[in-house]
């Protein structure tokens, strides 16, 4: 049984830090201040239809796609094969083809009930599409929303789509979208000997570029293995990297709001602990909360919920702790960079910090010094002092790349 300790102050530490200001705000120039949008203001990649139909006609096409790839509000397949275009195969990421599949569950082959087209999926028994599965195929087009973070998988899945591209000399057409936290870049650098289908790039947690912009660095930076894609972005219209997006559709089950979207860098560290981030509630990744810890008045009960939280983590218990969507809607004030602060706050209330992180915290960080600090009781000022230099040397990468105002 863990125990907690300091449970009278943390209920007024978390509420603190849920709606805080830090104290350098005060510095930050009104012109770095992100502006929240609406995607729908930003024309996105597929729906730059001139810019990549000519290059489809004649062709058999996969796309690697999911419930975000609309064309205005027709999914990209219907808009492929009202164009007069073959579409031969679908290729789906983790939560499938409909996105309506919950995080790290396999997903099965199957055919689109609407078009008969087949689906192989790539989150399953396989993650790279097969030189089987590209037989046939003359062009790929890559066309799902990310949300700019290193352990959200759509990334990885673009890596392994670029390597068998390569490999098996198909061209790729990435129909660029919007970052939804594209406007700072953050965190740890990924340390190589951490490397897993939840962080393969030497990249920090939050990146700070597009699909499109991602593409090309992995492309340009060799980490396809010493091989090239054969790929062309279809740049976004409208876009600047000034900008929190409200995304039109969910890009997964568990990220149902722009505030959940922009909570996500922080809280998805805490699926590496003992803390449920309200997994199986209405609000997940906007809530903070264990069964254990009886501070303040707010509370959550976890359920299973079919297609976006099966048997969550404290299912059906009550989850005492913090709602922070505040701190999302405060983003105006808030520094350009994810709270670390609940995750060292929320490690320190437990007495028996040995049971606090589990195996899977030292992948989402991209290394184990990050966890090591938090036990030895380093400030966040100290921690991020740990990220400087490694961040410098990506910001000059990253730079090489970017297609639109940073």
């Amino acid at each position: 049984m863990v125990k907690i300790t300091k449970i009278f102050t943390l209920g007024v530490i978390l509420a603190f830090a849920s709606c805080h200001s830090n104290q350098s705000n005060s510095q930050i120039r009104v012109s770095e201040k992100p502006q929240l949008v609406n995607s729908d203001e930003i024309l996105n990649g597929a729906e730059r239809t001139g810019l990549y139909f000519p290059a489809l006609a004649g062709k058999s096409i996969g796309i690697i796609c999911n419930q975000t790839s609309l064309v205005k509000n027709t999914h990209l397949l219907d808009t492929l094969i009202n164009s007069g275009f073959t579409v031969k195969a679908i290729f789906s990421p983790e939560h499938g083809f409909r996105g309506s599949s919950d995080a790290g569950e396999d997903i099965i082959d199957e055919k689109d009930s609407k078009t008969g087209v087949k689906i192989i999926s790539l989150y399953g028994k396989k993650k790279k599409p097969l030189p089987g599965d590209l037989e046939g195929i003359d062009i790929l087009i890559f066309d799902i929303q990310d949300v700019g973070v290193r352990f959200y998988t759509y990334i990885s899945t673009l890596t392994l789509v670029m390597e068998a591209a390569a490999e098996n000399g198909i061209p790729l057409v990435v129909t660029d979208r919007p970052n939804p936290n594209g406007f700072y870049v953050d965190g740890p650098v990924l340390d190589s000997a951490f490397r897993s289908f939840v962080g393969m790039h030497p990249v920090p947690v939050v990146y700070g570029m597009t699909i499109g912009e991602y593409a090309l660095m992995i492309n340009d930076e060799g980490w396809l293995g010493g091989k090239k894609c054969n790929i062309t972005v279809i740049p976004l219209k409208g876009y600047s990297h000034n900008m929190i997006v409200k995304l039109k559709v969910k890009p997964s089950p568990n990220l149902p709001s722009w505030q959940s979207v922009y909570l996500y860098p922080s809280l998805c560290l805490f699926e590496g602990t003992i803390i449920s981030v309200g997994r199986g509630t209405e609000t997940p990744f906007q809530v903070i909360g264990h069964p254990g810890f009886y501070a303040g008045s707010f509370f959550f009960k976890p359920q299973s919920i079919p297609g976006i939280s099966e048997h969550p983590l404290y299912e059906n218990q009550d989850c005492y702790g913090s709602n922070v969507t505040g701190f999302a809607e405060n983003f105006a004030q808030n520094e350009n960079h994810f709270a670390l602060d609940w995750l060292i706050i929320m490690h320190n209330v437990f007495e028996d910090s040995t049971e606090f992180f589990n195996a899977y915290f030292d992948r989402l960080a991209g290394n184990d010094l990050l966890r090591k600090d938090i036990i030895n009781g380093l400030t966040e000022p100290e921690i991020r002092k740990s990220w400087e230099n490694d961040l410098t040397a990506f910001k000059q990468i990253r730079k090489k790349y970017l297609l639109y105002p940073d």
